[in-house]
């Protein structure tokens, strides 16, 4: 594995700072919005553009790298993410910070699938689960690190900006320096969300419930918290646990999920995030209890993702999982988009307590909806679900299965056990 990382080291110290860098931007944002004092609806419509801007980037980005390859396209995109960037210093204008958001998360979707798309074609179908394991790990301590930059200026000030706009350049030079020879490229094909939803409710629904807790506490998170805690010093903190949580219980819970039921994994960590949420509607807010709950809340919450994607994966045909994963992402991205919306809708007309008010409803809402379809469809036995015991083996919401060869790696899955039948479920047990 030393090798291995020792090969891509550059790739992935880009990757890191990139992600500092996102880091700082999304905080500083919320943070900057409530300065200016623009309302909490504005600031969730606002930051809800870069969800929506990702799903544009991960549709159109592949079409860019086949016409014009990786090396113009992440350099173009750089370019344009480094200029939104200073533009949101320059123009206080929600309209501009709206269509930069946007044009933000085209340019970070861009920079995810190129990135993955590199480390995928550096490793083999045995070291590609610990790479991008060790890829997402740099990845949530890039982004838990680029927090506490908020402390090192004062955020009216154009500095910050300036310093994300540095960040993602230098991040790029690793990826645009490297001798090796791009990957080839041919995305998949797209299911449909009706077929998708044939072949799983279950994931369908969830997916995009799950999207809107993520897109509520990744994007408006640091919009409450500056409006709830005394000090604006203690912002970082609050999202910093929340991204940490994951680190420790990333990788018991994908053990876990990998022996039972996922769906019974999926509504407990559910109910346990609605108990957390209630605490935190009850604690004083920047305690040290209160930061403890948030790191036990990002634990329980940040594994969602994978699990359902797994869960669909265990109802689908091993054929059918590439072109799947185009409309999981444009289902979660659908969730992320609305999130921070309707977390400011409802934190400007019922108080800042709607936060996890709303947050906690949504995890009702997956409980009822998990027990439902466990009642009406019999589980896949863990014996025939696809393992996801590697932590970050699912990849981002964006570029999971873009890489080039997610082919190989569907093939892989059935030629990892004796009979290829254990990958593929009865008939009469598919529609979950």
């Amino acid at each position: 594995m030393f090798n291995l990382v020792s090969s891509v080291w550059a790739l992935l110290l880009g990757f890191g700072l990139i992600m500092l860098g996102n880091g700082l931007q999304g905080t500083l944002l919320g943070v900057r919005a409530t300065i200016e004092e623009f309302s909490t609806f504005v600031i969730g419509v606002m930051m809800s553009g870069y969800f929506i801007g990702m799903i544009i980037g991960s549709i159109i980005t592949p079409k860019l790298i086949r016409r014009v390859g990786h090396i113009r396209v992440f350099a173009a995109l750089a370019s344009l993410a480094s200029i939104s960037v200073l533009a949101h210093g320059l123009y206080i204008d929600f309209s501009i910070w709206t269509l930069m958001r946007i044009l933000t998360g085209v340019c970070f979707a861009g920079l995810y699938v190129v990135t993955e798309s590199w480390l995928n074609d550096r490793t083999s179908n045995e070291t590609r689960g610990q790479m991008l394991s060790i890829y997402m790990l740099i990845g949530t301590l890039g982004l838990c690190a680029g927090q506490f930059l908020l402390n090192y200026r004062d955020p009216i000030l154009l500095d910050l900006f300036i310093i994300v706009s540095v960040f993602i350049s230098i991040g790029v030079i690793p990826v645009l320096l490297t001798a090796r020879p791009a990957p080839a490229f041919d995305s998949a094909g797209v299911m449909s969300l009706k077929e998708l939803y044939t072949a799983s409710p279950f994931a369908v629904i969830n997916n995009m419930l799950v999207g809107l807790v993520h897109g509520a506490i990744l994007g408006f998170g640091a919009v409450y918290a500056s409006e709830v805690l005394s000090d604006i010093e203690l912002v970082p903190l609050f999202l910093s646990s929340f991204l940490i949580g994951s680190l420790f219980f990333q990788w018991p819970i994908g053990w876990l999920a990998d022996r039972v039921d996922r769906r019974l994994v999926i509504g407990v960590l559910s109910m346990i995030s609605f108990v957390l949420c209630l605490l935190l509607l009850h604690i004083t807010e920047g305690t040290t209890l209160y930061f403890l709950i948030m790191l036990l809340l990002g634990g329980a919450v940040l594994p969602l993702y994978s699990l359902v994607i797994a869960h669909a994966n265990d109802r689908l045909e091993p054929s059918q999982i590439v072109e799947a994963s185009g409309c999981l992402v444009l289902v979660a991205g659908i969730g992320l988009s609305f999130g921070p919306v309707l977390a400011g809708f409802l934190m400007e007309h019922l108080g800042n307590h709607a936060f996890f008010g709303f947050i906690a409803t949504v995890f009702v809402v997956i409980v009822i909806f998990t027990a439902w379809r466990m009642k009406v469809r019999e589980a896949v036995r863990p014996a025939d679900q696809t393992p996801i015991v590697e932590p970050g083996l699912i990849g981002t919401p964006i570029a999971e299965f873009n890489a080039p060869e997610a082919d190989e790696y569907v093939e892989n899955l059935t030629q990892d056990v004796p009979n290829a039948e254990k990958q593929t479920p009865p008939q009469s047990d598919k529609s979950q």
